[in-house]
Parts: structure tokens; C-alpha cells; sequence
């Protein structure tokens, strides 16, 4: 696994809906009905990040939450993170 360049990334982020890239990583940010409705899609998120041995950073704040990836042992973004950004894009489905 390697870190993927800005121009990888860029492509990358062509074939998610609302993913962007920060100095963070590649984020995106939900808007929910309710702080419970945020709480139940994080426990899904969770059982897939779990799964697949990969976990995003999370902020909360009541209806809203951001998930955050990065491949924090290599410093940067890489294809697991696309990876995980695709199947949480897919819960939402």
C-alpha cells in the first residue's frame, strides 16, 4: 500500500459524491434528522470500519456528522481510504 499523489486523489474524488480532499484527508459531511439518526448510521459505519480493519475520524455535533480518512501509519491518503469512503457512501444508499 503506498500514498496515493494529489492527482490520484483528485481522480479518486471524481468517483465519490461530496467527498473532499483537507489537510486532514478526504471528508465529507452528513446532515441528519436527529442526533439518534447520526448515532445509528456511525454504529453502521462502525461495523464496516471494523470489518475491513479501517477506521475514520468522526465528528459529531447533534445532527451533523463529518468522517474523516486517512492512512494515519503511512501519512496520507490511499486506496483503502477510497475504499472505505465507497462503502460508507453505500450505507447511506
Amino acid at each position: 500500500m503506498r500514498v496515493l499523489s494529489e492527482n490520484e486523489i483528485k481522480e479518486n474524488l471524481k468517483k465519490l459524491d461530496g467527498w473532499s480532499l483537507t489537510p486532514e484527508g478526504i471528508r465529507k459531511h452528513y446532515k441528519m434528522d436527529s442526533f439518534m439518526s447520526v448515532i445509528r448510521f456511525v454504529n453502521r459505519v462502525a461495523e464496516v470500519a471494523e470489518e475491513v480493519n479501517h477506521h475514520p475520524d468522526i465528528l459529531i455535533q447533534y445532527d451533523e456528522l463529518a468522517f474523516t480518512l486517512i492512512t494515519h501509519y503511512l501519512g496520507g491518503v490511499t486506496q483503502k481510504d477510497f475504499d472505505l469512503a465507497a462503502r460508507i457512501d453505500s450505507i447511506t444508499s
